[in-house]
C-alpha cells in the first residue's frame, strides 16, 4: 500500500508537482504505477540543457517514490530519429559522415575508434553512465527496437487511417515561415543550452505530402536507408503502400501491417507514445510554449490514440559559465560527463533541485565553481544544525539521497576552493598534497588523502582542464633579491613579523590569523582587533603585505589563499624565500 501521508517538505516545487502527478495518475490508471517520461536524442553529445529533460522527472518520481508509490521513469531513447548533421568538434568525425545524413542514428557509424557498434550506442553510453553517477533511476527504451520489433504496428496503421485528422490538426498551425535572421553564435561560455522538441525535431516535417495526399508516415530507403522518401499510394484495407526516394531513385511497394523500415514523423510520433506507455509527467522546453510546438500539437493529437496529454511544465535554459577556458579539445558544449568530471553528483544535482522548471541557471566550469560549493557546505552547516529554510532542507535531501539511499559522499569534506589551490601548487605530488591538507587542523590530520576524495579529485581535475597555464601557481626557486632589497623599513618589519609567527601558528586558522594580524600590529593594534575596531586604511595595508607576499613567493599580485599557499610550500622554503 502507498503512504499516503504528504511529504514534509511541502514547500519546494518537487513536492508541488509529485502532489499533482499522484493525483492525476489516480484519476487516469489507479493503482498503477505513475509513469513520468524523458526524451534524449543521441544524435550528438548530450548536453547540461537536455539533462533539465531528465532530472526534472528524476526528482519528481523520486519523491512520489519516497512516498511508497510504484514508480516508471522512461528515457526513450530517441535512437531511430535521421542523422541531421555532423556535429562540430567530434573526436573520431570528419566531413565523411555527411554521406549518413538522413539514415537512422542507429544505422550511423560511431566515431573512429569508439567501442560501440554505432552512433547513437556510443553517444548513450556516456550519458548512462553520468546518469548512473547522479543515481537517476529509469527504464531506457531504444525507438530502434520499437519501430523495427513492430511494437507500434497497431499505432502506425491507426495514424494512417486517421491521416486526414491529423493532417487537419497540423493544418492549423502551417503557416508561410517569414526568412530566418542569421544570428551570431554565442561563445560556449555564454550560451545557454536548451534541450530541443525531444527528439530534436524541430526542423522535422509534418509528414509525407506528395500527390497522393498527407501521410504521417516516413519509411526509410530500402536501398540507401535514407528517410528522403515520399509515400505515393497507400490502400487503408490491404495496408499496401508504395514508396519512391527522392535521393537515390528507389522505389518499392510494401504492406505496412508487415513493414518495420520506418516511424511516424515526430509530432505523431510523441503523443503516439504518450498514450500508448500512459504517461502522466513529462517536462518540455521552453520552446514549446510558441503555437504549433510539438508539445502544443501533441496536445491534441494524442487524442486520436486515446490518450491525454501528460502534465507538462515548460523549463527554462542552462547557461554555461567558463566553458571557453577548456582545454580538452571536445569543441562542443559541455555534457553531464564533463560536470562529473569536476563537481560531486550532489553538487550537480542540487543545482537542477534547488530551482523551479522554469528558472534558469547556470553551471560553473570557471572561478564560480568555488563559490558554488562555498554556498553548498555553508548549506550542509545549516541542515546539520537545523537552521535551513524549509525549501533549502528539502533541495539538500534530494541533491545527497534517493528513495533507494545516500549518494557516496567524501568523508572529509575540505573546502573546494583549498582543494584546488593544494592541487595547483602540488601538480600531481600525492605526498606533498597529503602533507600540505594534513596541517589545515593538526589536532586531527588526514590519515590518507582517500578522506578527501572524490572532491579531491574533483577540485584537481578542475586544475588541470579548466584553469589557464598562465593562471596556475608556480613557486619561487630563489628568492627575489631585488625585491628584497627595495624594501623599506616597513617592509621589512612585516616579513620579520611573518617569520616569526610562523613555527607558533603553523595551521590554516593559525596562519590565516597571522598574515591578517601583521598590519594591524604594525599598525599599533591588537592582532585580534576586529574591522569595526581598525581604521579603514588598515584594509590597504593588508592588500598591500598580501601583493608583497605573492609577489616573493609566486611572482605575481594575486595567487591561492595565502594560508594555503604558505602551508604548501612549507616553513623552510617560505624562509627562504622571504629573505630569513
Amino acid at each position: 500500500m502507498p503512504i499516503v501521508a504528504q511529504s514534509t517538505e511541502t514547500t519546494d516545487w518537487v513536492s508541488r508537482f509529485a502532489d499533482e502527478v499522484i493525483e492525476e495518475s489516480e484519476r487516469r490508471a489507479p493503482g498503477k504505477p505513475v509513469v513520468v517520461a524523458s526524451g534524449l536524442s543521441p544524435s550528438g553529445p548530450i548536453h547540461l540543457g537536455n539533462l533539465r529533460e531528465v532530472m526534472t522527472p528524476h526528482l519528481v518520481a523520486d519523491e512520489i517514490r519516497r512516498r511508497g508509490y510504484q514508480v516508471r521513469h522512461l528515457i526513450s531513447w530517441d535512437d531511430y530519429d535521421r542523422y541531421r548533421k555532423v556535429p562540430a568538434g567530434v573526436p573520431g568525425v570528419d566531413e565523411t559522415w555527411a554521406e549518413h545524413i538522413g539514415k537512422p542514428l542507429t544505422s550511423v557509424p560511431a566515431p573512429k575508434g569508439s567501442a560501440y557498434p554505432n552512433w547513437a550506442e556510443h553517444f548513450k553510453a556516456a550519458m548512462i553512465q553520468s546518469l548512473a553517477e547522479l543515481g537517476v533511476e529509469f527504464d531506457g527504451i531504444s525507438q530502434t527496437e520499437q519501430y523495427t520489433s513492430g511494437v507500434y504496428r497497431e499505432q502506425i496503421l491507426h495514424a494512417m487511417r486517421h491521416r486526414g485528422d491529423i493532417d487537419a490538426i497540423l493544418a492549423q498551425y502551417r503557416t508561410k515561415k517569414a526568412p530566418a535572421k542569421k544570428q551570431q553564435r554565442k561563445p560556449v561560455d555564454e550560451a545557454e543550452l536548451e534541450a530541443a522538441e525531444g527528439s530534436g525535431a524541430a526542423a522535422e516535417d509534418d509528414g509525407s505530402s506528395g500527390s497522393a495526399g498527407y501521410f504521417p508516415y516516413k519509411p526509410y530507403c530500402g536501398n540507401c536507408e535514407k528517410d528522403l522518401t515520399t509515400v505515393t499510394s497507400y490502400d487503408d484495407d490491404s495496408t499496401e503502400l508504395t514508396y519512391s526516394c527522392t535521393s537515390c531513385g528507389f522505389s518499392e511497394t510494401v504492406r505496412l501491417n508487415e513493414f518495420n523500415r520506418g516511424k511516424l514523423v515526430w509530432k505523431v510520433d510523441w503523443p503516439m507514445r504518450w498514450a500508448y506507455e500512459g504517461v502522466i509527467f513529462e517536462p518540455s522546453g521552453v520552446d514549446h510554449s510558441s503555437p504549433g510546438s510539438s508539445f502544443q500539437v501533441g496536445g491534441q493529437i494524442v487524442g486520436i490514440f486515446g490518450g491525454k496529454q501528460p502534465i507538462g511544465p515548460m523549463y527554462a535554459f542552462v547557461g554555461i559559465s567558463g566553458m571557453a577556458k577548456m582545454s580538452s579539445s571536445k569543441g562542443g558544449v559541455p555534457t553531464p560527463a564533463d560536470a562529473l568530471q569536476i563537481m560531486e553528483p550532489q553538487l550537480l544535482r542540487w543545482l537542477y533541485a534547488r530551482r523551479r522548471p522554469n528558472q534558469s541557471f547556470k553551471v560553473a566550469f570557471d572561478q564560480e565553481i568555488q563559490r558554488l560549493y562555498d554556498e553548498w557546505d555553508r548549506l550542509e552547516a545549516k541542515v546539520a544544525d537545523g537552521t535551513a529554510l524549509p525549501a533549502d532542507v528539502a533541495a539538500h535531501s534530494r541533491a545527497v539521497r534517493t528513495a533507494s539511499g545516500e549518494l557516496p559522499r567524501t568523508p572529509r569534506p575540505l573546502p573546494y576552493r583549498t582543494l584546488a589551490s593544494v592541487a595547483d601548487i602540488t601538480a600531481g605530488h600525492e605526498d606533498q598534497a597529503l602533507r600540505i591538507l594534513s596541517d589545515l587542523d593538526p589536532a586531527n590530520p588526514l590519515a590518507s588523502l582517500d578522506e578527501a576524495r572524490p572532491r579531491y579529485d574533483k577540485a584537481e581535475a578542475w586544475i588541470n582542464t579548466h584553469v589557464p597555464a598562465d593562471q596556475r601557481t608556480i613557486v619561487r626557486d630563489e628568492p627575489d633579491t631585488e625585491l628584497l632589497k627595495s624594501l623599506d623599513e616597513q617592509g621589512r618589519e612585516s616579513l620579520r613579523l611573518l617569520l616569526d609567527g610562523l613555527a607558533g601558528n603553523w595551521s590554516l586558522d593559525g596562519l590565516t590569523h597571522l598574515v591578517y594580524g601583521v598590519p594591524k600590529v604594525q599598525a599599533g593594534f591588537s592582532a585580534d582587533a576586529t574591522p569595526k575596531e581598525l581604521p579603514p586604511e588598515i584594509k590597504t595595508s593588508q592588500r598591500s603585505f598580501f601583493a608583497l607576499l605573492y609577489q616573493l613567493l609566486v611572482s605575481r599580485d594575486t595567487g591561492p589563499r595565502l594560508p594555503t599557499l604558505l602551508l604548501a610550500v612549507g616553513q623552510e622554503r617560505v624562509r627562504h624565500l622571504l629573505g630569513a
